[in-house]
């Protein structure tokens, strides 16, 4: 209960008082929440400064402090259908045998204030403060442009010698838009949100700076009327304001039956991006105001009105536990399983945790409470560990040594934020990935075996690894079987499969989709160790000789090769059938050093075919151009790089000019 009491008041008075809040609103109603919990469970142990008998924050010393004849009372909260029929229960019990209305507005998220007119005259403005005693700060409520200074009643009665109208001033969607583009244009730190921006604008002691703010004032009640008005319910009273010239809610209905109230909750929470105005949820009142006082009050909030709030933004919850899981690529990925809380409009059960360094920095360990944050259809996250609440038995997460899929070993080179595992081409985790990679244009080229079939192989148990691909010819019954794989297909797959048997060394080595090593590292080292034998017999230091090899990627391709299923996997292709001529030992070619770049559409041969041109001839392709690019291939609709290499004045080559610069070097096309 301590623990709890410390917090909110820290965060009532960053809120209501400083306008500078530190938690979500979901946050903290869940930290209120549990404090009630508590209090409930053992009433005699209530704290005599708990926040659940209290309203808002404690008036700021600049401003002038003035006592509300009236209290200004908070509203409970309802967050979901169930509490909604128990609020309605309550009030039926507390009224038999009588028929209710509901009057429901938007609840806005702005700033509580009271307004005093005597005679037809404004004459103060005080805010909420803590309930009981607000801040004066009729100098700024008076610059509110939608604000009446006087009062006249169209029908032409006299209207009450004293009026006090309660309602929130806010800052319109709209306003506050403008006002951060403002605030930017020069250099002017820029507000959080709409009604951050507000109560910053009603506590400035210059009046002139308020004045140059897009307030604007929303009546949401009638505290003091004398003469009483003679409205006989909630929504007369505000059509009666509205006459007077008030501005009241944008939507406000009358229903008569709470199933209503829940239809006009979900269409309000559908539309609600399309409201002037930013709002938490909607208020539910009983309409008539005889009913209102029979219900009265509780010592913080009327008993005949609530506020049903929109899912919450965030929430906490409690981590269970952490689990590991293996992603296509071998990445090792932490996801939290947590205590279902309601967040967002879903039940969030498990949140991902991204890697090793993201638990570290979070310090979440099993066992803690965390707030889990969630806005429209984002992924959650957990945003907040709260050590306030962690458990002695709370256990520190570690980042495990062995791949939990495969029990292969698992690696997180120096500098990196991703563990992985690597099994590679063994590992369960990553054989789809595994496969797709191998089959591809540019790896081993098996035309026609698309990651769909390769799940439905791999479903049906007709390969495991790569290298059973190179069976399926002793497995054609079982392939027909298959849907949609006739026998015209399988036929067509089958010899696509024995095709790719014969490659090139650099392909294979990039098939077997070793990290770091692309097209260019896998002919690097085709060129460099020759054999597969000679591969697998390198070391750290014959792999950092090769071009385009560094220490991180040298490592990567020890860990691969070093493991012993992966290396099985490779024996098995070769024994399969899978060959390759000798690569010839490269001498220097005329475009060894230089960095090319191909763009636009090219007409006699594709990108791919250029690209391999280049690289025969011992270019660099690059994707992108820079101060160290030698030439550009500019085919049909080149853009932006062709641009940029007439700046820079790099060397520009038509596809014919391309055509007869290669031919010169023996390439005829």
């Amino acid at each position: 209960m301590r623990k709890l009491i410390d917090l909110i008041r820290i965060n009532s008075h960053a809120y209501y008082v400083m306008d500078a809040p530190i938690l979500d609103d979901g946050e903290y109603d869940e930290l209120l929440r549990r404090l009630k919990s508590l209090e409930e469970q053992h009433p005699d142990w209530i704290q005599s400064d708990s926040p659940t008998s209290k309203v808002g924050g404690q008036a700021l010393g600049q401003f002038q402090s003035v006592v509300h004849q009236v209290p200004m009372l908070s509203l409970g909260n309802v967050f979901n259908h169930e509490d909604l029929l128990a609020f309605d229960q309550r009030v039926r019990e507390r009224l038999p045998n009588q028929e209710i209305r509901y009057e429901l507005e938007l609840k806005l998220d702005g700033l509580a204030v009271s307004l005093h007119y005597l005679n037809g005259q404004l004459v103060q403005g005080v805010t909420r403060g803590d309930g009981e005693t607000g801040e004066d700060i009729s100098h700024t409520a008076k610059t509110i442009r939608n604000l009446p200074h006087v009062l006249i009643d169209p029908t032409g009665k006299p209207v009450p010698r004293i009026l006090e109208v309660r309602g929130e001033v806010l800052i319109p969607k709209s306003g506050f838009h403008k006002l951060n583009r403002d605030a930017e244009a020069r250099g002017l730190k820029t507000y959080v949100n709409p009604r951050n921006a507000a109560a910053g604008s009603l506590r400035q002691l210059d009046p002139a700076i308020a004045a140059t703010r897009p307030l604007a004032f929303y009546a949401y009640s009638i505290a003091q009327s004398e003469p009483a008005h003679e409205c006989p319910t909630q929504s007369e009273s505000l059509y009666w304001l509205k006459s007077l010239g008030f501005t009241v809610s944008e939507r406000l209905e009358v229903v008569d039956s709470i199933a209503e109230v829940q239809t006009v909750y979900d269409q309000i929470n559908a539309g609600r991006e399309e409201l002037a105005v930013e709002i938490d949820g909607m208020v539910v009142k009983v309409d008539s105001l005889r009913q209102q006082q029979q219900l009265g009050f509780l010592s913080r909030e009327p008993r005949w009105a609530t506020a049903y709030k929109f899912p919450a933004k965030a929430a906490l919850t409690t981590v269970e536990q952490i689990d590991w899981q293996v992603g296509r690529t071998g990445t090792l990925t932490p996801v939290a399983r947590l205590k279902p809380v309601f967040v967002g409009g879903v039940t969030v059960s498990n949140v991902t945790l991204h890697n090793i360094g993201e638990i570290q920095r979070l310090d979440v360990r099993v066992g803690d409470s965390v707030t889990v944050y969630r806005t429209g259809d984002v992924i959650p996250k957990v945003e907040r560990v709260w050590p306030e609440f962690r458990p002695a038995s709370a256990q520190v997460v570690e980042l495990p040594s062995n791949c939990p899929v495969c029990d292969s070993p698992v690696i997180m080179p120096e500098g990196e934020a991703l563990a992985r595992c690597t099994g590679g081409l063994f590992c369960p985790a990553q054989r789809i990935e595994a496969i797709r990679h191998f089959v591809s244009r540019k790896a081993m080229d098996i035309d026609g075996l698309g990651e769909r079939w390769a799940e439905g192989l791999l479903s049906n148990g007709l390969i495991s690894d790569v290298s059973d691909l190179y069976q399926l010819h002793t497995r054609r019954d079982e392939l027909l079987t298959l849907e949609k794989l006739g026998e015209k297909s399988v036929q067509n797959l089958l010899d696509a499969i024995e095709a790719s048997k014969k490659t090139t060394f650099a392909r294979f080595i990039y098939a077997l989709g070793i990290r770091g090593v692309g097209e260019n590292t896998s002919r690097h080292l085709a060129e460099q160790f020759q054999t597969l034998a000679a591969l697998f017999a390198a070391d750290l230091d014959s792999l950092k000789m090769t071009a385009d090899v560094g220490e991180i990627s040298a490592n990567w391709i020890l860990s691969f090769l070093g493991e012993t299923h992966n290396r099985q996997i490779i024996e098995r292709l070769v024994a399969a059938g899978v060959y390759w001529d000798a690569p010839v030992k490269r001498t220097r070619q005329p475009l060894t050093g230089e960095s090319w770049v191909l763009t636009g559409t090219l007409s006699r041969f594709t990108r791919e075919q250029a690209t391999m041109i280049l690289q025969e001839l011992g270019a660099r392709v690059s994707g992108s151009i820079s101060a160290k690019t030698k030439a550009l291939v500019a085919g049909e609709k080149a853009g932006s790089k062709l641009a940029k290499a007439q700046e820079l004045g790099i060397q520009t080559l038509t596809e014919d000019e391309f055509v007869t610069f290669v031919a010169g070097h023996g390439v005829e096309l």
